[in-house]
């Protein structure tokens, strides 16, 4: 149960419509710095362009890296943002409203940071028609292994997975913004946006029918979009489930492992953005601790799955006892630089956070939930490089390997640019539509009554 101010539609309109009128004083500023670190990193990206991959550390035995691992991290990312949204709209529970949309938000920045690194980590992306299904009258290239040649490669599922939840992310975010962009429409002044703004709220004039289709409209969305993120962070498992070669990646928990880990990033990552906003647009009326509360419970659950998860993925690597996984699971706790990394990401992403989460005044505070979540994909980024790197350095010894790998400024300097490009995206998407949906703030207004007790009128509770 928590308790609720009453606010007026006036009131809510003005506070939640006004950063998208008039830009706050710190915006311009913001998304100028995000920009100059976004420049650095393409620069970076120029030069391997014109370089080729040698000006990373991509090289034999290790040929996946940063870039690969900031994919899967931020695939992660993605996840929670729909997962949040969708299951909160289909439990109706009232305290999503503030946060359904940033999370979705998150998520459609996130898939595109992720497919970005895919570009980063090939060498020649003008070669992208390779996964392509255009018959050879099109591009005029005879294709020998038929119209789509690397059709058997599970390689090409990341694309299609990914796409599909990129769709269908753009689509549940747009239907649900519908209402508020015509807001904004009736709002603005200038005849431009008025124009752009009413083009883009494709005649929602706020009807009882086209109501009663906005109502339904996310519900059913939701249920569609949820068997989408399911499958996308398992296919992204299944990239390493099949390279068997690899020690440490063909671990048949592995789909459900990672799941629960993008959970668990993905709702950080949410946590994050709450309290971003929160002290960027003073949204205190709106965003309360109660909403922390709810997710640092959430929090404490999911991470103790995961971490439960990551034991079982130990005990089925070490149970048939082979020498490989033995060595391999050494190597990630015994030797330097492996071992501190491992710490590192145990003490990040569980010890820390859910020790605090135990509290309730952390939970209930949007700086200490802020800072401890940060922790978290600290934690997560590593975990996912832990994945990665050692089981692709202890792969058969030649003369001709290249020593150990460790990241490049170029590579570095391309993961910057997906978090400066994240956080930008969210920035410039609040500029131009309203981050918090003033529609679902009303109505959830509307479900809230003055009751009498005596002769008092009480502010009512809703029941979480």
């Amino acid at each position: 149960m928590q308790e609720h101010v009453q606010l007026s539609d006036k009131e809510i309109t003005d506070d939640l419509v006004s950063p998208v009128i008039r830009s706050p004083k710190w915006f311009w500023m913001t998304i100028g710095f995000l920009g100059l670190i976004m420049l650095l990193g393409l620069s970076g990206y120029v030069w391997e362009l014109y370089s080729g991959l040698g000006v990373t550390n991509v090289r034999r035995p290790v040929y996946w890296g940063a870039y690969i691992t900031n994919f899967v991290f931020w695939i992660g990312i993605s996840h929670a943002g729909i997962m949040v949204s969708a299951i909160l709209r289909l439990t109706q529970a009232e305290w999503r409203r503030p946060i359904t949309r940033a999370a979705e938000v998150l998520t459609l920045f996130s898939l595109i940071a992720a497919l970005s690194n895919i570009l980063f980590h090939v060498g020649r992306p003008w070669r992208i028609y390779w996964i392509t299904p255009f018959p050879p009258i099109v591009i005029g290239y005879d294709f020998a292994r038929g119209i789509w040649p690397n059709i058997r490669s599970p390689f090409v599922w990341d694309p299609v997975a990914v796409g599909t939840y990129l769709l269908s992310t753009i689509l549940f975010i747009y239907t649900c913004l519908l209402p508020d962009i015509a807001l904004v429409r009736d709002k603005v002044k200038s005849k431009i946006p008025k124009i752009i703004y009413s083009v883009l709220a494709l005649g929602f004039r706020g009807t009882p029918r086209q109501w009663k289709i906005q109502a339904t409209a996310p519900i059913l969305l939701s249920a569609l979009v949820l068997p989408i993120f399911v499958s996308v962070h398992s296919i992204v498992s299944w990239d390493f489930a099949v390279s068997i070669a690899v020690e440490g990646w063909h671990s048949t928990i592995f789909a459900p492992y990672f799941i629960i880990g993008a959970i668990h990033s993905g709702v950080s990552g949410v946590a994050t953005l709450m309290a971003g906003l929160l002290w960027l647009y003073k949204l205190d009326k709106y965003i309360k601790p109660d909403h922390f509360d709810a997710i640092g419970r959430l929090l404490i659950i999911v991470a103790t799955i995961w971490l439960f998860s990551l034991f079982l993925e130990w005990v089925f690597a070490l149970y048939p006892l082979e020498d490989p996984e033995i060595a391999l699971r050494n190597m990630q706790v015994f030797q330097t630089p492996w071992n501190y990394l491992f710490i590192l990401f145990l003490i990040t992403a569980y010890i820390i956070p859910v020790g605090a989460w135990c509290f309730k005044n952390i939970r209930r505070s949007a700086k200490w939930m802020f800072f401890t979540t940060i922790l978290v994909n600290v934690g997560m980024w590593l975990e996912r490089f832990l994945i990665i790197i050692p089981g692709l350095s202890r792969r058969t010894e030649l003369s001709f390997n290249w020593g150990a790998y460790s990241p490049s400024l170029v590579e570095m300097g391309l993961v910057a640019f997906t978090f400066a490009f994240v956080i930008c995206g969210i920035l410039v998407f609040a500029r131009i539509f309203p981050i918090i949906p003033p529609f679902d703030v009303k109505e959830g207004m509307r479900f809230r009554h003055i009751i009498k007790v005596g002769k008092r009128n009480i502010s009512a509770v809703v029941r979480e």
